[in-house]
């Protein structure tokens, strides 16, 4: 029902936007079953890609492009967004907000989700990004478990993350460093995986 209801609003609000372009698909080269593990993992980790990353069919979107109302239906989803045109003079900023909505509706009913996407935020076309970063966001909700990272973290042109942190930590607290590595090592990187609450739909489901 929720998976209709969904559709539904989508198939609405339709009728009031003008249809996207075509997205670009591309299918991993692995096809290989990886679904979920039965026992769940409650844990906070480092990042790591979700079990059935090989199962992914990739679709691309571009700068405020809105996805096809179908894809709700799709498990696992893996989009790949493009979010570099967020700026003030040029409307980036808007068409960026009006296509938010339906990224973000289409991705509540699958059960393993998989997102990257490419930010970027400045007050004008060209200018030194604001804040930049590489963002890749899943969830397994039959294996309870949801990853996110982002890397190329950038401030003003500066990066900004764990992996900073490793570097000036490194010659006077070793130890610290190790432990902060496991959670990206990259200059400008951070991530971690976490638990989520039980999903009886998504469990029966695998």
């Amino acid at each position: 029902m929720l998976a209709l209801g969904a559709s539904a609003a989508l198939l609405a609000s339709s009728a009031a936007v003008a249809a996207p372009s075509k997205p670009v698909v591309r299918e991993s080269p692995a096809r290989q079953p990886t679904r979920s593990a039965e026992v769940a993992d409650t844990s906070v980790g480092p990042f790591t890609e979700p079990g059935f990353a090989a199962d992914c069919t990739w679709h691309e979107f571009g700068e405020g492009e809105q996805p096809p109302w179908w894809l709700t239906f799709a498990d696992p989803l893996c989009v790949e967004y493009s979010k570099r045109d967020i700026t003030i003079d040029d409307g980036g900023a808007l068409r960026f907000l009006v296509a938010e909505p339906s990224r973000f509706a289409i991705a509540m009913v699958t059960c393993h989700y998989y997102q990257k996407d490419h930010w970027s935020v400045q007050s004008t076309h060209g200018a030194t990004p604001w804040v930049a970063w590489d963002g890749q966001y899943w969830w397994d909700k039959a294996a309870r478990r949801a990853g996110a990272r982002l890397a190329n973290f950038r401030i003003d042109g500066h990066p900004v993350g764990v992996g900073d942190a490793v570097t000036a930590l490194e010659p006077v607290f070793p130890d610290v460093a190790r432990a902060l590595s496991d959670y990206g090592q990259a200059a400008g990187e951070t991530g971690l995986t976490v638990s989520l609450p039980y999903d009886l739909r998504c469990a029966l489901a695998g």
